[in-house]
């Protein structure tokens, strides 16, 4: 699937938190010696649905966090949170990683591995089951994590588009 972004959110005056969630060190080398620099993977929310990844890279850790923070900014998205869930299950995929994230009961907490779990805290999301599938490569599991919570649809949202009742949609 294309990296989907239907609700795209302005930073605006949001207080965003930051996570990192991975440092990559390279090393280049030349006949001068070895050339060191950094990449910074950084996802910002506001733990209030609002969630944005985005990578840095920079010659210092900390410029590569700060780069990594603002090109998170400019990547968004509002994510439909209802009582600290998900509204319903979704697979999604970016490379080789596949995602799949579940509604969990209250009291569940976050079940997923480090880089979803970053994700899916900063949103504020509280109880979800996640299992990360296929690749384990960092970047990619945020980014299919992404998609996946930007392909969530609110039960509202989706009987208007399929002009059903809020009863339907629950019941089936």
């Amino acid at each position: 699937m294309a990296n989907v972004n239907l609700n795209r959110v302005k930073p605006g005056d949001l207080e965003l938190k930051d996570k990192v969630v991975s440092i990559n060190r390279v090393v280049k080398t030349t006949k001068g010696g070895r050339t060191f620099s950094f990449s910074a993977l950084v996802v910002v929310g506001n733990g209030n649905g609002i969630v944005g990844h985005g990578m840095g890279k920079a010659k210092e850790v900390q410029a590569a966090i700060t780069k990594g923070i603002e090109d998170a900014k400019k990547n968004l998205i509002k994510v439909p949170v209802s009582k600290g869930t998900i509204p319903h299950d979704q697979l999604a995929k970016a490379g080789a990683a596949k995602v799949l994230i579940k509604p969990a009961a209250h009291g569940t907490g976050v079940i997923a591995g480090g880089s979803m779990r970053a994700v899916l805290e900063s949103v504020g999301i509280t109880d979800v089951l996640a299992k990360s599938l296929g690749s384990a490569n960092p970047h990619n599991v945020v980014k299919a994590t992404f998609n996946a919570l930007a392909l969530l649809r609110e039960p509202i949202q989706f009987a208007k588009t399929r002009t059903i009742g809020l009863k339907k949609v629950f019941n089936g």
